[in-house]
């Protein structure tokens, strides 16, 4: 077969196709070194991994181990502030009630006020039933004035100091409410923070949320968080010291006014006792002079009677005498003779005369001094009555009325 044949053709193309021995080593032997490298490669990526999972594992290990401690220390700071939060409610409450006690007593001694002011202007109007001349202001109802106006004070000063307890109760409950808000809040915090620091690896509760690694832009820090909670117990101690002090104003207040009604009170009564004192002596005087005017009407009564007896008694004498005279007129001729008996009879009727002229003078200056004496009379039984009227509205009306004047109560007692 020659050169050109097909067979020959065929044979060149199984030699072109294959490769040589030393070939099909070397290849052989490149598998085996990448095989050996890719096995280096392995081993050394498995150990870096595997260190890198333990490095990691004590970085997650140690962080979580940190970020629990951190949230025991925060649960630590929180239970500090509530447990302040806590004792300031606590104390505000408290002190709200105290002051609220001494509202109370406010309102009652304010309530109490209003006997003294009645009793006071009760005394003034009976008092204004007086006749003259007694209708005067004395000493009582200078009093009386002054004790009606210092009540007045005294209401007006009770109110506003009223409306000041009110205020104070309201801004405390205001700040005890800021407090408990602030408390609320803390306790909530408390129980997450605590449910936080309970979680472990193992915890069943636990899930993925990418989203909550973010800060929130109005959060506080550390140092604003504590800031508020110290300023809002700042705010409630002040608050609660103005309670206090309040308090301690109340009590001065009612003791104050207790004191000063009392003493007021004191001076009326002392000043109606010296002014029925007076009266009383006046009466008496008056009665006195009365019994003696009395006893000299009928002296004087019976001196006017005996007078006019006596001019009675003369005018017989008269009569005789003059009979005597007008019968001697009638002697005859020169009979009719200045004799003696003529001249006794003359200057007897003459005697008689003037004697009963005396008699009749002296019965006009009774009748006249039993007139003065029977005005008198009746100015001194007006003037007792007048007494007497005055000593029943001082002692029966207004005195009996003062007994009761509240003394307990205007200190806020009841």
């Amino acid at each position: 077969m020659g050169p050109d044949s097909s067979s020959g053709l065929a044979a060149a193309a199984f030699h072109t196709a294959k490769s040589l021995p030393p070939e099909w080593h070397q290849s052989h032997a490149a598998l085996y070194h990448k095989a050996f490298t890719s096995c280096e490669q392995a081993e050394r990526a498995r150990a870096e991994a595997k260190e890198l999972a333990e490095h990691a594992a004590a970085i997650a290990q140690r962080t979580q181990q940190g970020s629990t401690a951190a949230l025991g220390q925060r649960l630590q700071d929180i239970h500090f502030w509530k447990a302040e939060l806590q004792k300031e409610i606590e104390d505000l409450d408290a002190e709200t009630s105290l002051l609220a006690a001494q509202k109370l007593r406010l309102e009652r001694a304010l309530d109490a006020t209003a006997m003294p002011y009645a009793i006071a202007t009760d005394n003034l109007q009976c008092r204004e039933r007086r006749q003259p001349p007694d209708l005067i202001c004395d000493e009582v109802e200078r009093e009386l004035l002054k004790e009606a106006e210092l009540i007045r004070d005294i209401q007006e000063l009770l109110k506003r100091t009223l409306i000041q307890a009110v205020n104070q109760i309201r801004i405390n409950r205001d700040h005890k409410e800021v407090c408990e808000r602030d408390w609320s809040d803390k306790v909530e915090t408390y129980s997450i923070d605590d449910k936080c620091g309970r979680y472990s690896n193992q915890s069943t509760n636990i899930q993925s949320h990418p989203s909550s690694v973010k800060f929130e832009e109005s959060a506080s820090t550390p140092e604003t968080w504590a800031k508020f909670s110290h300023d809002n117990i700042c705010r409630a101690e002040q608050e609660k010291l103005a309670s206090i002090n309040l308090r301690v104003l109340i009590d001065n207040i009612l003791h104050d006014i207790s004191r000063d009604l009392r003493t007021q009170c004191d001076a009326v009564n002392e000043a109606f006792a010296k002014h029925c004192e007076e009266l009383d002596n006046v009466k008496y005087k008056l009665e006195y002079h009365l019994k003696n005017i009395l006893k000299e009407i009928g002296d004087q009564e019976a001196n006017i009677a005996a007078l006019k007896q006596a001019i009675k008694d003369k005018e017989a004498p008269v009569k005789v005498a003059q009979t005597r005279l007008y019968d001697r007129s009638f002697r005859p001729n020169v009979e009719v003779c200045r004799d003696e008996a003529q001249f006794r009879l003359t200057s007897e009727v003459e005697a008689l005369t003037e004697t009963i002229e005396s008699l009749k003078k002296k019965l006009l200056e009774s009748e006249q001094s039993l007139a003065n004496l029977e005005d008198t009379r009746m100015n001194l039984e007006k003037e007792i009555a007048v007494k007497t009227n005055s000593i029943f509205i001082d002692r029966q009306k207004c005195m009996a009325h003062r007994i009761h004047y509240p003394v307990l109560k205007l200190a806020g007692y009841q």
